[in-house]
């Protein structure tokens, strides 16, 4: 998963460095924008991907426990 997204981010760093080419920007102005774009993608897609993972895992063990419970007969409902 860190190497999609880091891997996108550079993607976008490349596409902003076109981009800001494009409008006659120096050199280092250029680096600067483009470094900043990457690094603030890369943070809020790492920080996206760990809420995700640890959502996904919550509901899954969830569900493993009331899995357990029907099985061991300690269900609501009995």
């Amino acid at each position: 998963m860190n190497k999609i997204i880091l891997q996108f981010g550079l993607l976008v760093f490349f596409f902003s460095v076109i981009y800001f080419t494009q409008r006659n920007i120096g050199f280092e102005k250029i680096l600067l924008n483009s470094f900043v774009i990457f690094i603030i993608l890369t943070v809020l897609l790492s920080l996206i991907a760990i809420g995700l993972i640890k959502s996904i895992n919550k509901n899954s063990f969830e569900k493993l426990n009331s899995y357990s419970n029907d099985l061991a007969g300690n269900n609501k409902n009995e």
